[in-house]
């Protein structure tokens, strides 16, 4: 057995242990009230906001949950944007699950050219990972910041998304969750340092908005 095929292996049982588990599932599934993604805060560290459509083939990849995908801006500086992509499943015991960014990016012509881990922390909130990639698509280079949350949780990793699905649902009866994503492009000539600079601030003043939202 090669050395790829070894570490497939452990992340493909674990997908479809979680599929089988999450289907074969027969209790009343609970659903927490919350606020629909549309209502988000338009202004958002003082900048203002343009919500983008997702065309119908995206939406019938991403599958039936509640999606937010929004342009945030200062109109008077024009400013280099920010925006800001939230992907909500009520329920993800029927196969649809959060798909990866991963997975849609190279779809939508975006290369990974580098990916890497920081650390995203808030007041009265333990610090938590976040994938941090630049991609390219021709002459264009953008920075992303993506993250799952779910039940005040945060986590960079998809497999452990996927853990924390299984467990979550034994122990809460709850399937639900969330995938937030941050993104801006780097300019000609920019450092990635100073892209990261921009984004931060934003999600710092996301990141307290998001139980209302996707129910802890």
């Amino acid at each position: 057995m090669t050395l790829s095929i070894k570490r497939f292996l452990p992340v493909a049982l674990l997908l479809i242990a979680t599929a089988i588990f999450l289907q074969a599932r027969t209790h009343s599934e609970v659903f927490p009230a919350r606020q629909p993604l549309a209502s988000f805060p338009e202004h958002v560290a003082g900048l203002d906001s343009t919500d983008i459509e997702i065309p119908s083939e995206s939406l019938q990849v991403l599958g039936p949950g509640n999606f937010l995908l929004r342009v945030y801006r200062n109109e008077q500086t024009e400013e280099v944007p920010i925006d800001l992509f939230i992907a909500y499943f009520a329920s993800q015991r029927a196969g649809d699950t959060i798909h990866s960014p991963k997975n849609c990016l190279p779809g939508a012509g975006w290369a990974p050219v580098q990916s890497s881990r920081l650390t995203l922390s808030f007041p009265s909130h333990a610090a938590f990972p976040v994938n941090r990639y630049v991609i390219a698509k021709g002459d264009s280079r953008k920075l992303v910041l993506y993250w799952y949350w779910a039940h005040d949780r945060g986590v960079a990793s998809e497999y452990w998304a996927k853990y924390y699905l299984v467990a979550d649902s034994i122990r809460m009866n709850r399937s639900d969750g969330a995938l937030v994503r941050l993104g801006t492009p780097i300019l000609p000539g920019e450092t990635i340092e100073s892209a990261q600079q921009r984004l931060m601030p934003f999600a710092n003043n996301v990141l307290p908005l998001l139980n209302n939202y996707i129910p802890r």
